[in-house]
Parts: structure tokens; sequence; C-alpha cells
């Protein structure tokens, strides 16, 4: 296939993934707000999407971690060509789906790398892999990050309920849309970036851009809207999980919670540290669960969260590593991938419609709550009524 082409393709599919992460990831800021009424649904996700386009614009350490870190360069440049990129980009996209129908808040970042880490190994070898680079920057920040939060969440929450009298406690309310307008500035800083990375990536390898180099000015604006515009169209499965399915959350909390997360966000994305805003953002609830006296935390639903920060990788770099295998039949390999992904996509949203989860389903159905329809009542002989 002609190259140009194919970064074209890249570009097309990357920018899908950009709008997948940010429908999947608002509830990072934005489920603990809406939690705690602080800001109403469509409010909450205008207010990200406004913010996650600001963001973008802020730093692109991040971006050169994915573009020039991760991924080994050879003699000939970067080792993998756009077509792996492609590849990998469909076992992302295919795992955010998968989450995001499950109201599960896992990393759309560590989805990106397990698909390009699974397509690389396929199509190169894993020589491909810079093992220094995923460690220090991926594993070891996916691995303290949330430990991080959750226990400056947990100090904050007792310093809250320590020092502010119990009736002063609703104006954390008003301080939550302050500290939820800067966890999505952060995630559009970290997570738009990794999309930039990705193109940038895709441009490098076909060519097409210098070795070393950092994203143009038009793959940060083409990045900052997709991620805009995909924040903008909810998420309200995992808002709904995030919000109320780890613990019930009060204002000062949530305020708690924003706050340890956002200082956790932009701390990495200075350092360049590709991590999870999501798994941030998880630690950080679960932090603040713990710090309130009489507060529970429904570790069962935590521990699916955790389950599926464990998996994401394999899962996404199995689907990666499958696609890669594929493309390996060469033109007619890409096009069943290219039909692979559409269906995947279109499947995953027709079932989506089964159960369709809005904002008005944030203030009637609990989170975790499966949805089943009502059985018809059959009467009896005698008149009476009884469930079929």
């Amino acid at each position: 296939m002609d190259v140009t082409l194919m970064v074209a393709l890249v570009i097309a599919l990357a920018l899908v993934f950009d709008f997948t992460n940010g429908f999947h990831d608002t509830a990072n800021a934005m489920a603990t707000p809406i939690a705690t009424g602080a800001l109403k649904p469509k409010v909450a996700v205008a207010l990200a999407a406004v913010l996650n386009l600001v963001g973008a614009f802020l730093s692109t350490e991040v971006a050169k971690t994915i573009s020039g870190g991760l991924i080994r360069e050879g003699e000939g440049g970067i080792q993998i060509g756009p077509e792996l990129v492609f590849a990998g980009l469909i076992g992302a996209i295919v795992w955010n789906l998968i989450t995001w129908l499950l109201g599960l808040p896992s990393s759309s970042s560590h989805a990106l790398f397990g698909g390009l880490i699974g397509a690389a190994i396929v199509g190169v070898g894993f020589q491909a892999i810079d093992g220094g680079v995923l460690l220090s920057k991926i594993v070891i920040p996916a691995l303290l990050a949330p430990v991080l939060a959750g226990f400056v969440a947990f100090l904050a929450t007792k310093i809250a309920y320590a020092i502010v009298a119990k009736r002063a406690r609703d104006g954390f309310k008003r301080g939550q849309i302050f500290t939820a307008g800067l966890v999505s500035l952060a995630h559009g800083t970290n997570d738009a970036q990794k999309t930039m990375g990705v193109i940038t990536l895709a441009l490098i390898a076909a060519g097409q851009q210098e070795v070393g180099s950092g994203p143009q000015l038009w793959v940060v604006v083409v990045c900052a809207l997709a991620i805009a515009l995909g924040t903008y169209s909810g998420g309200w499965r995992i808002i709904r999980t995030l919000g109320k399915g780890i613990t019930e959350v009060e204002p000062a909390q949530g305020f708690a919670a924003e706050a340890s997360t956002t200082a956790t966000i932009l701390a990495s994305s200075h350092l360049g540290f590709a991590l999870s805003t999501t798994q941030v953002a998880s630690g950080g609830v679960i932090g603040v669960g713990i710090g309130r006296k009489g507060a529970s935390v429904k570790w069962g639903t935590a521990g699916r969260i955790a389950l599926g920060w464990l998996i994401t990788i394999p899962a996404a770099g199995a689907v990666g590593a499958f696609m890669a295998l594929v493309e390996k039949l060469g033109f007619w390999g890409i096009v069943a991938d290219a039909a692979f992904a559409a269906a995947a996509i279109l499947a995953i949203f027709i079932y989506s419609r089964r159960e369709s989860v809005d904002s008005k389903a944030l203030d009637t159905v609990e989170p975790g709550d499966i949805v089943r329809p009502k059985r018809k009542k059959r009467k009896n002989k005698d008149g009476s009524g009884s469930k079929a």
C-alpha cells in the first residue's frame, strides 16, 4: 500500500482513538463533582471538553516519550512502519470500547501502549521495544501514581474533615468546580499528547518527519479537537461507576480527590511520564473513601477496576499483535484489519443501545447495577397476577 495512504489511515484511526480517549476518560475529572451535585452533568462535560482542548497545547513531553522513546530507533530510523502503528491503534480502540461498554474505568493510555507493543513484537521482534523506557516511564509510574494519588487524597480528606466545621463543608462544592477543571486541564496535557505521539511516530516511520522531532502544530491542533469532542460526548457509563460505584463521595472528598489527581498528573506530564489518568483518578477516589470516617469502599468494584488495570496492556497487546499478524498478508491484510476495526466499533455501539446510559441515568440507576427487562405478569386461573 502507498506509504502516504497508509499514514493517512493511521492519522484517521489515531483521531478515532483520541475521541474514544476523551469520552472514556471524562469521568476522571467530572465523576465526583457530578456525584456531589457541584456541577450538572452536561455543564460538567462541556467544561471538561473546553479545558481538555486548552490543556492539549501546554506540553509535548509525553508525546516525545511515545514518538521517540518507547519504540527503538535503528540505523534506518524508527523500527516499525505505519502499518504496525495502525494495527496497534486497533488494539487500543477495541479495548477502550469494550471497557466503556462495561462501565470499567480502565486506562486508555495503557490500551495504546499495549496495542503498539503487541504489534511491534509481531512485526519486528522484542528488540523493537525500549525496555528501559517501558519500565521507567510507563510501568513504574503505573504502579506508583495511583498509590501516591490515593495517599495524598487520604491525607487531604483527613485534614479537611478535621479542620473544617460540618456546616461549612458544602463550601467544598464551589472548590470542586476549580479542582475538577484542573483535572480536565491536566488530562488534556497528558492524554492528548499520546495521540500526538502516535501520529508523530507514524510520520517519522514513513520518513515524512525527522527522527527525534516533536509533534507538528497541525498534529497538536487536530488531537486537541478530537479529545475535546470525545470528552463532550459524555462517557456516562464510566462516570456512573467512578462517581458512586467505589464510594459515596461528599464535596470535601471530591475536592481532595481532584486536587491529588491534578497534582500527580501535572507532575508526571512535566517529567514525560505517560501515566494513566484513569488509574490516578481511581486511586484518588479510593483514598478519599478510606479517609472519611464512616465511609465505605466498595472493594468488589475496586477489585474489578484493578483487574482491568492488570489485563489492559496484555489484552490490547493481543489484539494489536493479531492485527499485525493479519497484515503479513500484505494489502489485503490491511484491508481486513480496517474491516475488523469498523465491524468491532459498529457491533459494540449497537450492543450498547440495549442499555442506553445518558446523563439522566446518573440520577436513576446505581453504579454497577445491571438493568434487566421487567418481566410481564401473567394471570392465574383465579385471576390473580404472578410474574412470568
